[in-house]
């Protein structure tokens, strides 16, 4: 009989043998802020115009080379819980405003890196985060009188290429000008009167050749397939929509004929034939010139489409065919009857093309009211392409905010400067500990303009010296130079660096709103998996497992 070992008393005799349990400031508090500092330090190099990339391969050997903080994110499959609630904040941010994603982690990890030193000095964590969450409730009251540019009509198309050209500059730099003006035009071309913009409804196609200089706007969709009969081309076209097969009818049940002379097999096979004839004819008896259908075209079918001179298109995916109903403002129907007139669709110009090697169909909508713009892009390779995808939806995110708060803050780091100045004066008027904490809160803030130096291989220090000297002068758009090989500021209103309103204001409440949560977090106790391994010592290494 086994002999029975007892327990050390305390908290861990209550669990589960396997079990573990860690508490303090060395055992939880430190641990958890070293790991979302390591993270936060791996996506600040992707930082800015000149971030470097990271080559992801993710669980399915799918490659990623990519800056974009948000995908990079997305991909990694990151088990550590205090580094998954800076994850958490930043998919917050993302779905949000669509853009933002590194700056919630940076400040994030800057913020918890402050804090450490400040506990380390012997301040407690409630007083940490007390002094935190003031210095947020100031910035927040002191963000809107900063506001440098603003766009009142968001249909201006020079005014909106100014407030969203930061955004992709900060993804796509060199390419931001082409990028902008293709954005600008999609999403102003289908921006509704009344109802709110919806970013679901710039689609991006993506074709491999040619260069970046050679994609364009489609007022319409694009999908890269051939037509499956004859006809290649219909204008001025009334659209046809099933989600069935465009076939004959299958019956639900099965049955047996029974045939007994080759003139019996040959009206029944006729029969078929008229039956389907006339299902064909009653759909171009309503006028219809293209149908467009979710399943198979049969060839029996196909031979009657030609026969009646109408355009036959196949579409896989069923979300694809609710966008091309939304396009061409029909309705799709599930069985193959003749539609009536308010469920045809309408297109000015359903044709074939063909972009370098590939084949698209092309449903184009030459009138203003069209409801969904496709940007065509051509590029060499299939990662760049994934890139430019990533910087167009960073780019119709920002136009979404601002159809809602057109107000724009001057960018380049120089809003992080000027709140870091006021911050570190309200600090002064605070008698309490938190004025150490809010101190700590104006150095973190200076994280952004250092990123944005340290990327482009200029040295930091001096570039946040200027940064400071400028805006105690009065200089409040001062920014750091990007293109200068010296530390140089320069006036971001020549420049048009913008950063939207929503980015700031929602990616420092969820920055400080996860920073809080991550240090008031004093115990972590790991229940024993079952038929796992056995636990290791170091609970830093609960990824390995």
């Amino acid at each position: 009989m086994a002999m029975h070992i007892p327990k050390a008393p305390g908290f861990s005799s209550m669990l589960k043998e396997g079990a573990r349990a860690y508490h303090g400031l060395e055992e939880a508090v430190f641990r958890n802020i070293t790991a979302c500092k390591e993270f936060a330090a791996s996506v600040r190099s992707a930082y800015g115009p000149n971030g470097m990339n990271k080559m992801i391969i993710n669980h399915i050997e799918k490659q990623f080379v990519t800056s974009d903080a948000g995908t990079i994110m997305r991909e990694l499959d990151v088990e550590h819980p205090a580094a998954k609630l800076m994850i958490m904040a930043s998919q917050m941010q993302e779905s949000e405003v669509g853009d933002g994603t590194n700056f919630v982690v940076i400040l994030c990890g800057a913020l918890l890196e402050a804090a450490e030193d400040l506990l380390r000095l012997g301040v407690n964590v409630t007083d940490i985060c007390e002094g935190y969450e003031r210095a947020l409730d100031k910035v927040l009251d002191i963000l809107p009188s900063f506001v440098c540019y603003e766009v009142d009509d968001c249909r201006n198309l020079d005014k909106v290429k100014e407030g969203i050209k930061s955004s992709i500059m900060s993804k796509q730099f060199g390419n931001e000008d082409i990028l902008v003006d293709l954005i600008t035009k999609a999403c102003v071309a289908i921006l509704p009167e009344q109802t709110t913009f919806n970013v679901d409804n710039v689609r991006v196609c993506k074709i491999l050749g040619c260069g970046l200089t050679a994609s364009e706007v489609v007022n319409g969709m694009v999908f890269k397939r051939f037509v499956e009969g004859d006809v290649a081309h219909a204008e001025q076209a009334k659209i046809a929509l099933y989600t069935c097969p465009v076939d004959i009818t299958q019956t639900e049940t099965k049955g047996t004929v029974l045939i007994k002379t080759a003139e019996e097999l040959k009206n029944f096979s006729k029969g078929e034939e008229n039956l389907l004839e006339e299902q064909i004819k009653a759909i171009a008896d309503t006028g219809a010139k293209v149908i467009v259908a979710g399943g198979k075209f049969g060839d029996m079918a196909l031979h009657f489409i030609n026969k009646y001179n109408m355009m036959a298109v196949r579409l896989n995916s069923k979300f694809d065919l609710r966008r091309l109903a939304k396009t061409v403002n029909g309705t799709v129907l599930p069985r193959l009857t003749p539609p009536t007139s308010e469920e045809l669709g309408y297109c000015d110009k359903v044709f074939v093309d063909e972009l370098g090697e590939t084949g698209v169909v092309i449903f184009r909508n030459e009138g203003k009211d069209s409801k969904i713009a496709t940007i065509v892009i051509r590029g060499s390779t299939d990662n760049y392409m994934d890139d430019i995808e990533r910087a167009i939806d960073d780019g119709v995110n920002t136009f979404k905010g601002l159809t809602r708060n057109g107000k724009f803050l001057p960018g380049a780091g120089a809003i992080e400067i000027s709140l870091a100045q006021s911050l570190s004066e309200y600090a002064d008027t605070l008698p309490g500990l938190e004025q150490y904490a809010v101190r700590k809160f104006a150095t973190a803030l200076e994280s952004f303009p250092k990123a944005l130096a340290e990327n482009s291989g200029v040295n930091a220090t001096e570039v946040v010296q200027k940064l400071h000297l400028a805006h105690k002068s009065g200089e409040k758009t001062q920014g750091f130079d990007i293109n200068s090989e010296q530390p140089a500021t320069i006036d971001v209103k020549t420049t048009s660096i913008y950063d939207a309103y929503p980015t700031k204001y929602w990616g420092i409440k969820y920055a400080v709103g996860a920073t809080t949560t991550i240090l008031r977090v004093d115990q972590i106790i790991m229940a024993k998996r079952a038929g796992g391994p056995k636990p290791r010592d170091n609970p830093q290494d609960q990824d390995d497992d």
